[in-house]
């Protein structure tokens, strides 16, 4: 007898169905599981027969019976353990042991021995991917149905154990019925940060640094500081957080589902607030932009939608830095191997850090740099003349007065800048929507559009062109200046740039490419 039982996966961060078909019969006895499976479900034979066991009923392995499992589509790669309760089931079914109607139901699971589902990776995408399907009813371990309950539309049941499971569904006259409870939808609070972040009122000084950082998360640029060694770069970077405006309901479910299908979401939760990663500078070339045998993603795509603070910039390496380019660029990590491609998201805002200096000393009046002219020349070339180009603002972080730090007078507090931020981006969204532009930030206006969203009149393009030749602009780096002018134009509350909106982006430009 055969029997049919639907599940899924996620390939990378994306969803895929499966269909699991399994197939009993009289014969020598065999269990197979076939359809690209990896060791993580070659060694389900062995879970799914404990478990079937321990939940009163009789395993696969038991008599002579030649059992097959086949995971559809056969040239699809599947990897790990969700498929353990979707196999039970099918198996139990194909025995005759239950009958029920698998149509528009999918199960999720890992089994432990004693019948138990353990939670997964993937709860939420693999919801909302079962709701775009047609699926009505979503059954999967107890730990993950407040997660997939964010998503809508779809029946989510929680599942503690497979006995429970097999007595909700099973249609069998003599069996005893369970009624599972139905998971009702999570809400979501969408508005001010849930997470405790420093306050820009604790930063002591740094005027320059807080206004760039100020445009920077209105307009979703790019930022990059320098300066010695303890003057606030870090903290300044930890602030910048709690200014970001909130993500929208579809962001917050984008978020979670990139983090949920890479294992690093936390236990009942969504995430609210903009992703802060902050990966220290040894961290390997895969671990950032992603990759492996089967592609996952790395922290420039759980960043998605956040912050990406890579302290010490000039100390990661090279190639590292280098594989930024594409996502500042296109917003995008395309990861090719010779088994799979995949496609990553990479929204993010860049804050890098970096000492002037491998000893860190320039830029302080009390000590001098003891760096030999050849360790100094290396440690420039990290950061790479097209690095350089794709960071919209360049922040000096200067050697902080003494007297300053002991100054009681607090500075503007975090939620005085975000409302700021908040009013300069619906002016934003209103001139995009104006032109029928589906963007958020100006940093995300392309070639073709900033004619259109940010024009200049005569004197600004004048000066504009002036300052190009003096400061030797590349043509990203010209539109980077008017960009940045934009998002200055729209925190002072006008829709076109003037000639202060204009001095002013053009002072974040490096003066050089050293810096």
């Amino acid at each position: 007898m055969v029997s049919r039982v639907y599940s899924a996966q996620t390939v990378g961060i994306e969803p895929q169905l499966v269909t699991v078909e399994v197939d009993m019969g009289r014969g020598l006895h065999s269990f197979s599981i076939i359809g690209l499976p990896d060791r993580a479900i070659e060694e389900a034979k062995d879970r799914i027969n404990a478990a079937i066991k321990n939940s009163g009923y009789k395993p696969p392995q038991k008599g002579n019976k030649r059992v097959v499992i086949a995971l559809a589509p056969a040239d699809l790669k599947k990897e790990g353990p969700i498929f353990d309760c979707a196999m039970a089931l099918g198996a139990l079914k194909a025995a005759g042991d239950i009958q029920f109607n698998e149509e528009g139901k999918l199960f999720l699971g890992e089994l432990a021995l004693n019948g138990d589902l353990r939670p997964i990776k993937g709860a939420l995408p693999i919801a909302r991917y079962a709701k775009l399907l047609g699926f009505k009813e979503l059954y999967l371990p107890k730990q993950n149905a407040q997660e997939a309950a964010l998503i809508g539309g779809i029946t989510i049941y929680g599942v503690s154990t497979l006995k429970e499971l097999i007595e909700h569904i099973n249609t069998d006259k003599d069996a005893e019925q369970i009624t599972l409870t139905k998971q009702s939808q999570t809400k979501i609070k969408i508005g001010e940060p849930t997470q405790s972040f420093i306050d820009f009122s604790d930063v002591k000084g740094q005027e320059t640094a807080k206004r760039g950082l100020e445009i920077a998360a209105a307009g979703g640029h790019n930022v990059g500081m320098y300066g010695p060694p303890g003057t606030g770069k870090t903290l300044l970077a930890k602030a910048f957080s709690g200014i970001l405006p909130a993500l929208t309901l579809d962001e917050v479910i984008e978020v979670t589902g990139i983090h949920s299908a890479a294992g690093a979401l936390k236990k009942d939760g969504a995430i609210t607030d903009p992703p802060f990663k902050s990966p220290h500078h040894t961290a390997s070339y895969v671990s950032l932009v992603g990759g492996g045998t089967y592609p996952r993603p790395g922290e420039i795509t759980l960043a998605h939608r956040g912050v990406l603070f890579l302290d010490e910039f000039p100390e990661f390496e090279k190639r590292v830095i280098d594989s930024l380019r594409q996502p500042l660029e296109d917003k995008i990590v395309n990861i090719s191997r010779a088994k799979d491609s995949v496609r990553f998201p990479a929204d993010f805002i860049l804050l890098a850090a970096m000492n002037l200096c491998p000893c860190g000393n320039t830029g302080l009046t009390k000590k001098e740099c003891v760096c030999n002219p050849a360790a100094l020349l290396r440690y420039k070339r990290k950061i790479s003349g097209p690095i350089i180009d794709r960071i919209d603002l360049w922040l000096s972080v200067p050697e902080i007065d003494i007297e300053k730090l002991s100054d009681d007078t607090k500075g503007e507090p975090s939620h005085a800048v975000r409302s700021r931020i908040e009013s300069a981006r619906l002016l934003q969204k209103s001139l995009f929507k104006k032109h029928n532009l589906s963007l958020s930030a100006n940093s995300q206006i392309g070639p073709k559009e900033i004619k259109k969203v940010a024009p200049l009149n005569t004197k600004e393009l004048g000066l504009l062109n002036e300052s190009a030749k003096k400061l030797g602009l590349s043509a990203r780096s010209y539109h980077k200046v008017i960009k940045v002018a934009q998002t200055i134009a729209a925190l002072d509350g006008k829709e076109r740039i003037e000639t202060p909106h204009l001095l002013e982006a053009l002072q974040y430009r490096p003066k050089n490419l050293s810096l």
